[in-house]
């Protein structure tokens, strides 16, 4: 039989990227068909950052990265594995984390990209904590990045107004003890065609959504997930000191609060500014609580990552 040991692993670094285009509603209102008010009544959401074609998701991905293992504090050629979690890159191949590792300068790091779409930067942080558990790595750069604005039609306010784009980076180091809970996953496919990419009569490609469907499923099903992972982690629901959700919209993250009755304080809520970014949510909304100076190292944070497939996924860790 093999033998190998096994180690604790825990997020040392944080670091995002923000598009420098901050839309506001005001600008977007024209081009649809629903007003500013409108917009933020029904989403919560008052900007989001859109990029630029010099902004493309290896530029900001590399960025985030970039910073997210200086704020580690870590040799770059320590990184031993590069995920990059995203669903909107028209490339199909390669991948994006390999350029990304070359980029940022990771001489010995593996790459390869997943995409879960809202839910990936929950599924690499899983893959990052196993790798470095299971001392296949010994720090893991984490990467989720979307550039949503490209796929969404100003014809579908549901979608046209909601989303952003960004990147936000985690580095998964080895630790002497666990900092990342198990995750846990699942999916619903039979409801694939309630978020997804449709074409168009005109042959191009966009984001469409049941928006009712998406949030009975989220607000109804999240909250079980959410005490799931936190037993997984062999804690319970009291003892979480910040709720991370996916940054779908206002009125989903505020009913999972209530649903979890989490006080509102301890929500993280990044949504009102950024957008709903898709893969890049939770890692921004993350380093939004660090960079708040509310948080301590240590405290218990409740990751939730959910969204098209229908996908899910969420695990506690400990604030670095």
């Amino acid at each position: 039989m093999f033998e190998f040991e096994t180690y604790g692993s825990r997020i040392t670094g944080l670091a995002v990227y923000r598009p420098a285009r901050l839309v506001s509603n005001e600008e977007l209102s024209p081009l649809t068909t629903v007003s500013p008010e409108w917009i933020e009544g029904r989403t919560g959401i008052r900007t989001r950052h859109h990029a630029s074609e010099e902004e493309d998701l290896v530029t900001m991905s590399a960025a985030a990265g970039e910073k997210a293992v200086v704020s580690a504090d870590i040799d770059p050629a320590e990184v031993d594995l590069t995920i990059v979690a995203s669903a909107t890159r028209r490339r199909r191949m390669p991948g994006i984390a390999p350029e990304v590792a070359s980029r940022i300068g990771l001489p010995n790091s593996g790459a390869y990209d997943l995409n879960a779409v809202c839910a990936g930067f929950t599924y690499s942080l899983a893959m990052a904590s196993n790798a470095v558990r299971l001392g296949e790595a010994r720090n893991v750069l984490v990467v989720g990045a979307e550039r949503t604005s490209e796929w969404i039609d100003p014809n579908d306010p549901d979608t046209f107004v909601i989303f952003g784009d960004g990147a936000g980076a985690a580095v998964v180091s080895r630790s002497d003890q666990p900092g990342i809970g198990p995750a846990v996953w699942g999916s619903d496919g039979a409801r694939h065609d309630v978020l997804g990419i449709t074409e168009k009569a005109d042959g191009r490609e966009y984001v469409a959504m049941n928006g009712p469907l998406v949030y009975k499923w989220s607000t109804a099903t999240m909250p079980e997930v959410a005490h799931r992972a936190c037993a997984a982690a062999g804690i319970e629901l009291k003892d979480i000191d910040w709720f991370v959700p996916h940054q779908a919209n206002n009125r989903i993250i505020k009913t999972l609060a209530a649903n979890l009755e989490l006080p509102p304080e301890r929500v993280v809520n990044d949504v009102v500014d950024t957008g709903n970014t898709s893969a890049a949510s939770v890692p921004l909304a993350l380093n939004r609580l660090k960079d708040s100076g509310r948080a301590t190292p240590g405290d218990n944070v409740l990751l939730l990552g959910f969204g098209a497939g229908l996908t899910y996924a969420g695990q506690v860790v400990r604030m670095p």
